[in-house]
């Protein structure tokens, strides 16, 4: 049955099968076709996870809902929040 939220299922399926979780696959197959969206281009300019302190990176960790935030270092952080 097809899913009436995913714009582009054969691009979200593809992505699901490289190993994105349901989450982004959806977002780049949506983003895709969407033309007035790029997907592949850089996004904001936000600095990288490496130069945001624990804290800040805790602080995202927790909007995102990443379970076992409280006892990760700044580095398990980043890549939990990269992997999301």
């Amino acid at each position: 049955m097809p899913n009436p939220s995913l714009k582009d299922e054969d691009l979200y399926e593809s992505l699901r099968d490289d190993g994105m979780s349901k989450e982004k696959a959806a977002r780049i197959s949506n983003a895709k076709a969407n033309p007035d969206m790029h997907p592949s281009k850089k996004g904001g300019k936000a600095p990288p996870y490496e130069d945001w302190t624990r804290d800040d990176l805790y602080d995202r960790a927790k909007e995102i809902g990443i379970d076992g935030r409280s006892a990760m270092s700044k580095d398990e952080l980043i890549d939990a929040l990269r992997s999301h």
